[in-house]
């Protein structure tokens, strides 16, 4: 029996990195550090207790040692196999600077400082007795290091008092101790102490105590009360500074729209400023409107300084998309001895216009090759309001060399106006946000041109209108009240009208389609400033059409009575589409990614499906990686006559899992698996598309696949080659779907019919 030779290979590997003795290259005299291990004494305490302090200790213990994937430390291995003594530039050099790790050694272990450590972070926790004493243990050229905790036991909070003076300061302070961090019966622990003295440092800079710093206040702790138990005081420090205990109000706002990064502040004059709406406004070349401030900035004469409004002002200013450096300072004025800040904004301009050009390439696995060219023009400032026009065109082709696709060439054109005012431009109604994001109102006009050679030619043309805002960081909306879609076919080639009689499900690609409706879209990102790598990002979009042309024409295709605009039959549909992911930080940089999308189409009166451009798919190297992009569903069809077309297969609903486990292997080079499943069904029945129609058995019509991937993350940009195969294909009979059995690596046939390629940019979620 031959052994196949995927099997081969791995078990070659395998040995060769067992062959690498990890300890190889440990100096005479010394031994490889393995890591450290704790033993808690503390038999009060209970067991969940005791683990999270071994947990909490074992990872403060330093050094680390060498890293592992899967229990293996395949870096240490890449150390070894370099060879003993290797030249900077040769193979073996390259092979350790950019795979290997060396050794860690017992030497670089220093027992009485990891004590000092862990005892110290215990003390720091509330268990002021406690003890730590660590040994080594040496066993063949191996070492590890062993600590023993005696916590003690932990105290706790009896009281926390704030201080009683009269002042505006400690008042102030006072009147926030109701969402003080301490409190009564919790543990001591050092942390939440500091915590606490930012939490009150951030509380009376929201309230006017500009100059006020955390270090001058200080929070007594008083251990001698008996029981394991502490009172803590919060007490201002001696010789606080005057300006610190004084309350600030804004006096004078100042912005300085076109200075120069080689100026300095004090070259600045505010004798050029003109007042409006109560700011000063220095603009001597007159390149923005005054009113664009007044929107903008969120400090008003007469306001009590507060930091969110300092650092959400300049947020806005550099949202507004047209300024390259915002600073500004705060400079105090006395006047009849109350205390006030002058505002000084110092705005440096991007360049008003610009052009860029971007050239894009891809290659697919069916051997479709193709290339894109989009140039842009941007005016940064168009009617000097701070508004962004940008017109750009593109142009692109894919092409096949060989295969079934062979001169049946795409190419496609197309032109987009892009005008964003930085507010809302809504008709008899003024309105404004306050947080750190610029509002902005977008309308959109466009064309696009689609050339399948031999088979037809499609043109389109879009319009929008409507508005988008950040509530935070985290939450952003967009609602477009008007959205039009025209899509309409300029010519029909006679093959293309064969191939319609043979396969009607081809006529959908070439139908004519009038969308005139709504959309509003909610985003919410976790991750968003979290660098943590854990954390929720979900994405809602509500998609309406024809609902107020269809009850004034009373459109019902059902009953024969479909109603035209235009010449076009308008489009009428409600479409829901969530997609929610939820991310789990493992360690280091691995991460498990998870992703569910749950897409519903409700076609009604002039409509029996979806507008082609407004369906559902699936499958494709964002989708289901294991199936061609469009070719899975809708439910259990399968396009068995059109050979000839690439499958585009689509639907009304649609439902899809993704899970993916990445994991850091080496440098810039991190690696994955993956499970992704899903399908689309159709709302109606279709007589031309057999099994399409949504069904209470659609759990059995999910397609399955799996694989592998490697992403290249190069900082800026993330380059992803995933391999993957199908699991589970819906369109045969429900007994055959799974087929685990029929996966063989080394039969070239089945890798040709099953293995699929993708190439991408960027992680699939």
């Amino acid at each position: 029996m031959r052994m196949p030779v995927n099997i081969l290979f791995v078990t070659g590997i395998i040995c060769m990195f067992a062959s690498c003795s990890t300890t190889r290259t440990v100096p005479a005299g010394d031994a490889l550090y393995t890591g450290a291990s704790v033993k808690v004494k503390a038999e009060h305490l209970s067991n969940k207790k005791r683990k999270a302090i071994r947990t909490e200790m074992e990872a403060l213990a330093r050094p680390l040692p060498n890293k592992k994937i899967l229990g293996i430390p395949f870096r240490l291995m890449m150390y070894n196999l370099a060879g003993d003594t290797v030249k900077e530039k040769s193979i073996g050099g390259w092979i350790r600077r950019k795979f290997g790790e060396p050794p860690v050694l017992l030497s670089s272990v220093s027992i009485d400082r990891n004590n000092a450590v862990l005892q110290s972070n215990l003390q720091n926790e509330g268990y002021f007795q406690a003890v730590a004493a660590g040994d080594t243990i040496v066993k063949n050229k191996k070492a590890k290091a062993e600590y023993t905790i005696t916590p003690g036991n932990q105290y706790t909070i009896h009281n926390v008092v704030f201080g009683s003076d009269s002042s505006i300061l400690q008042k102030t302070i006072n009147k926030s101790s109701d969402k003080t961090l301490l409190k009564k019966g919790d543990a001591f622990n050092l942390a939440i102490i500091k915590a606490e003295r930012e939490r009150i440092n951030a509380y009376l800079n929201e309230n006017g105590f500009y100059y006020f710093d955390p270090d001058f206040f200080i929070i007594e702790t008083d251990s001698t009360i008996g029981d394991n138990k502490v009172n803590l005081y919060v007490k201002l420090k001696p010789g606080v500074p005057k300006n610190a205990k004084q309350l600030y109000t804004i006096n004078n706002v100042y912005i300085f729209p076109g200075f120069s990064l080689n100026a300095r502040a004090s070259d600045t004059t505010k004798q050029d400023a003109i007042k409006y709406d109560g700011y000063y406004v220095a603009d001597r070349q007159k390149m923005y409107k005054p009113s664009m401030f007044s929107r903008t900035m969120l400090f008003s004469p007469g306001d009590v300084y507060n930091r969110r409004d300092h650092n959400q002002t300049i947020s806005r200013l550099i949202n507004l998309g047209v300024f390259r450096f915002v600073k500004n300072r705060f400079e105090p004025v006395v006047i009849n001895d109350s205390a006030k800040l002058n505002a000084f904004y110092y705005l440096t301009s991007l360049p008003r216009k610009a052009i860029k050009a971007e050239i894009n390439a891809s290659t697919k696995s069916n051997n479709l090759t193709g290339s894109s060219l989009t140039i842009g023009w941007r005016n940064r400032n168009a009617f000097g309001g701070g508004e962004l026009l940008s017109i750009s065109a593109t142009i692109g082709f894919e092409v096949q060399f060989s295969g079934q696709l062979k001169g049946y060439n795409t190419y496609r054109g197309g032109v987009e106006n892009k005008l964003t005012f930085p507010r809302f431009v809504i008709p008899f109604l003024s309105l404004n946000t306050r947080g750190g994001f610029v509002p902005k109102t977008n309308m959109l006009l466009a064309y696009d041109l689609l050339i399948k050679e031999k088979l037809y030619t499609m043109n389109s043309f879009r319009a929008e209108y409507g508005y988008s805002w950040k509530e935070t960081i985290n939450k952003e909306h967009e609602l477009n009240p008007i959205s039009i879609n025209y899509v309409q076919p300029l010519v029909i080639t006679q093959e293309y009208k064969d191939s319609i009689d043979k396969q009607p499900t081809l006529a959908k690609a070439v139908e004519k389609q009038f969308i005139l409706g709504s959309n509003y879209n909610y985003n919410y990102n976790q991750l968003a400033g979290n660098n943590g790598l854990s954390g929720l990002y979900f994405n809602g979009n509500v998609d309406l059409s024809g609902n107020i042309a269809g009850l004034i024409t009373g459109a019902d295709v059902n009953k024969g009575n479909p109603k035209y605009i235009f010449n076009a039959q308008f489009s009428q549909y409600v479409k829901l589409e969530t997609d929610l992911r939820y991310y789990v930080h493992l360690s280091g940089k691995n991460v498990w990614a998870n992703r569910v999308i749950v897409g519903f189409g409700y076609p009604y009166g002039n409509s029996t499906e979806l507008p082609f451009i407004k369906q559902f798919f699936s499958g494709g190297n964002n989708s289901i990686r294991a199936f061609r992009s469009r070719s899975v569903g809708p439910g259990t069809y399968k396009d068995t006559i059109n050979t000839r077309f690439l499958p585009d297969q689509s639907g009304d609903i649609k439902l899809e899992f993704n899970t993916e486990l990445r994991a850091k292997l080496f440098s810039i080079v991190h690696g994955a698996i993956f499970v992704d499943a899903g399908n689309v069904w159709l709302y109606n029945d279709n007589p031309d598309k057999t099994g399409a129609k949504f069904s209470n058995t659609f759990m059995k019509e999910l397609a399955v696949g799996t694989g592998v991937g490697l992403r290249f993350d190069i900082s800026f940009l993330v380059l992803r080659l995933d391999v993957a195969f199908p699991l589970r294909k819906p369109w045969l009979a429900e007994a055959d779907r799974w087929v685990l059995d029929e996966i063989a690596f080394g039969n070239r046939t089945w890798r040709r019919e099953n293995l699929v390629f993708n190439i991408g940019i960027g992680y699939p979620f």
